[in-house]
């Protein structure tokens, strides 16, 4: 049943399974130890099993009141969201050893949901409204299968989306937010999804501010609006940056000087991205993860290129970046962040054909990075050749003065490794701490 037949007919391989069974819960139970009892209105128990790889699935099995497989199992597909999630397969009289012969067996289908997976349409089961009344997180699946799948929402059903926002507004921002991170992270192209959101009057419900961004023009370098830049960068990007491509430049509208400059928006976006997520109810390290590589995100690396001029070789040499600079960098970022920061500012560029940048940018950066990465260094305060203790032992109280002594004991190690040596490091502390 569910989104496994509707995978068979696709021709995909189905990542869950859908089971309806004239056992009762109680005898489910039995049946797999694995399992638990999730739904108590409507009769549904999740069970655990392994594939013959290995791997575990989850089973998700409902039951009907009787066991007249036809007459029961059409009030059971009623209940279900799209009509192509509402086709089932009869195994009662099936041998299936689970190779591909699955595709050859007759699907049952009552309401059309082969018709329209060839029609590439997202339908509602029965009346549209009723459904999206019934589960407001519908409203949210539906733009992300349309997304996921480049499937187009059948009007009747996205005019019962619109009108359902208020129960869609009910829904946990939990929920919200698995939806949204599917979507994501399943299309090839989230940009379909989001817009449907935002026309259907979802996407006020938890990211407003992307809203803003839409007719704020950018002058220099950029081709489409705020709005449009950013759902194309998330497009063009990594799995594992895409949440940040999609709110790398939120700040801009609220930053726009209005002649194609948005001074201090990556700052500003690492605040807003910082209450969006929290909002949204990500996990503290996503938060922080994501945040700081939109605070990030605007570095420049100056280098040479052919056919400069004087003046610009001579600019560049004026801003190139020291060893230091290249330390500061890794330290800011965080070496486990860089290769996420690069896939971010190629992303961002991919989406612009305007844009100025150059790919050489990264790869030079790249090797600088290495070459610096090679000396023994101190990145962080704990890298330090002196303690804590250290500290305390030459007469420095513990407390708020001795970590900001440590904090500038290691911005003079990122300026010069040499200095990161016990002796001269406790040299400098006195000086820091006038002992």
């Amino acid at each position: 049943m569910g989104g496994a037949v509707r995978d068979v007919v696709m021709g995909l391989d189905p990542h869950d399974y859908d089971l309806a069974t004239d056992a009762l819960p109680d005898e489910m139970l039995n049946i797999f130890p694995k399992s638990v009892s999730v739904g108590a209105k409507f009769g549904t128990v999740m069970a655990l099993i392994q594939d013959s790889h290995g791997e575990t699935m989850e089973v998700e099995v409902r039951w009907p009141t009787n066991v007249e497989f036809v007459k029961e199992i059409d009030k059971d597909l009623g209940r279900r969201d799209f009509t192509f999630n509402a086709m089932a397969i009869d195994l009662t009289n099936m041998e299936w050893d689970g190779g591909d012969d699955l595709k050859e067996v007759e699907i049952y289908d009552p309401f059309g949901g082969v018709k329209d997976i060839e029609l590439k349409k997202i339908r509602a089961v029965g009346t549209p409204l009723e459904r999206f009344k019934e589960d407001g997180v519908r409203a949210f699946k539906a733009c992300r299968l349309a997304s996921q799948l480049n499937f187009e929402i059948d009007e009747e059903t996205f005019k019962a989306i619109s009108e359902c926002v208020p129960v869609a507004a009910q829904v946990s921002m939990e929920r919200i937010r698995d939806e949204f991170m599917k979507m994501l992270l399943r299309s090839s192209k989230p940009s379909v999804g989001i817009d449907l959101m935002r026309k259907a009057g979802l996407l006020q419900l938890f990211m407003p501010e992307l809203l803003e961004g839409i007719g704020v023009e950018q002058k220099m370098f950029h081709s489409d609006d705020v709005y449009w830049h950013s759902l194309r960068t998330c497009d063009s990007a990594h799995d594992s940056v895409k949440l940040a491509a999609l709110l790398h430049d939120i700040a801009k509208p609220r930053t726009d000087m209005g002649n194609g400059h948005f001074y201090g928006h990556d700052a500003m976006g690492a605040q807003m991205v910082e209450e969006i997520l929290r909002r949204m109810k990500f996990p503290q390290a996503e938060v922080k993860r994501v945040v700081l590589l939109i605070k990030n995100h605007m570095f420049y690396y100056p280098h040479m290129e052919d056919g400069m001029t004087e003046e610009e070789k001579q600019n560049i040499e004026l801003h190139e970046w020291t060893d230091s600079a290249v330390r500061r960098f890794i330290q800011r970022v965080g070496i486990e962040n860089i290769d996420d920061l690069f896939k971010l500012r190629l992303a961002d560029a991919q989406s612009n054909p305007m844009t100025a940048f150059k790919p050489e940018e990264i790869t030079l950066l790249q090797k600088r990075i290495s070459a610096v990465l090679q000396e023994d260094m101190a990145l962080k305060v704990s890298d330090l050749k002196i303690s804590g203790e250290d500290l305390v032992g030459i007469g420095i109280e513990r407390g708020p003065q001795l970590g900001k002594i440590l904090k500038e004991l290691l911005d003079m190690v990122l300026e010069d490794p040499m200095v990161n040596t016990k002796d001269k490091l406790i040299e400098n502390a006195k000086k820091l701490a006038n002992i």
